[in-house]
């Protein structure tokens, strides 16, 4: 028996998880986290109104969700004011850039990414045969002018850029993203990925023209409205482009609870203005937890916090070990320079208590195994 005949390019493949879930970790360590700040979800949950909306949906799960997703859609295009065909919806942002890169990236194809920017979308590129180029951070933000140069370079079909950004929590105002804009090659397109923007002040959001077909525009319920694992996210484009995923997208992939939940979501902005309001609140509190530690806090406009260890990988990877020991669950960025830093979750007062305790001991574990 010769098993299943893969293809030359998965057999080139390594078995890649991009993030190890905290579930694996708990799994391994024999216990559950007191406080779960590495995976950038909002402890803070979702409103009231979507929970009850999914709960009303479960008596109807025996039913396939709306292949179109008419109704999350059509309030989606409201909210933003565009049409519905200016949105299509899937299982997340991780789901909409794999079928994005399917759609665009062939065997050999070059892709523009930044080195140490969100790993998922290296896996979706690396899973279609593309080849990625990378550009560096410049001052621990990714630079649109040196990806949009290196994209022309390589004749790139892609380019990604995440504002704000992941793992730093940096950002640049929309404006000056669409003014360089003018200088992306012909043929290659803006992956935006805007996964964090509720957290964002405001011009973070490129003011991009809706039928612009230099640019799409990542969206999740993940991260402000608290749906992590409803995966409920979308994408906003020229209707082109967005009639094109019908071609490879998963027609059933989005469950009825989900888009319900989101439809409500969507609907209750006063919920989301309080979560904004206590994301705020964590991010300064992880700054002064930082600080007294004699640790650099960076700026962010996400619902996490890069902290600046203040020396190498090694040294962050090692207290971020000692967190975890302790039960305090965090991650941290992968390339250098950015692996000097450990990233933290916005949480709860109980949670960033937990942090405020583990980390003087983790730093000083860490200290000692230098």
């Amino acid at each position: 028996m010769t098993g299943p005949r893969y293809t030359p390019l998965a057999q080139s493949l390594p078995a890649t998880v991009p993030f190890v879930g905290p579930e694996t970790q708990e799994r391994l360590r024999g216990a559950r986290f007191d406080a779960r700040l590495g995976a950038n979800e909002s402890v803070f949950g979702p409103s009231p109104r979507a929970i009850e909306a999914m709960q009303q949906a479960a008596g109807e799960i025996w039913m396939y969700g709306d292949p179109e997703n008419h109704d999350l859609r059509h309030a989606l295009a409201d909210h933003h004011e565009v049409t519905p065909d200016h949105i299509v919806v899937g299982e997340g942002i991780d789901g909409l850039l794999g079928y994005l890169v399917r759609l665009v990236v062939g065997p050999g194809d070059p892709v523009v990414t930044s080195d140490g920017a969100y790993p998922t979308f290296n896996y979706h590129v690396a899973g279609f045969g593309g080849i990625l180029h990378k550009v560096p951070y410049s001052d621990d933000q990714e630079d649109p002018t040196a990806l949009i140069a290196k994209a022309a370079e390589v004749g790139a079909k892609l380019v990604y850029l995440a504002n704000p950004d992941n793992p730093m929590g940096s950002w640049h105002r929309g404006a000056d993203i669409v003014a360089a804009l003018d200088a992306l090659p012909e043929g290659c397109l803006m992956v935006l990925d805007e996964a964090y923007l509720e957290c964002a002040p405001d011009g973070t959001a490129a003011p991009v023209a809706a039928d612009d077909l230099r640019v799409i525009r990542m969206r999740t319920f993940s991260k402000g409205y608290g749906m992590a694992g409803a995966r409920v996210g979308y994408a906003l484009g020229a209707p082109s482009l967005i009639s094109a995923f019908n071609k490879v997208r998963n027609h059933f992939g989005m469950n009825r609870a989900a888009q319900t939940g989101a439809l409500a979501a969507l609907r209750d902005q006063t919920w989301l203005a309080d979560v904004q309001q206590k994301i705020g609140q964590a991010r300064r509190r992880i700054g002064k937890i930082a600080e007294e530690n004699g640790l650099q806090p960076l700026p962010s406009a996400t619902n996490f916090v890069a902290i600046d260890c203040g020396r190498d990988g090694v040294f962050a990877k090692a207290v971020l070990d000692a967190l975890v020991a302790q039960g305090v669950f965090v991650r941290m960025p992968f390339a250098a320079p950015q692996n000097r830093c450990i990233r933290v979750s916005c949480g709860t007062e109980a949670d960033l208590d937990a942090f405020a305790a583990a980390l003087p001991v983790a730093l000083s574990v860490a200290a000692g195994n230098a």
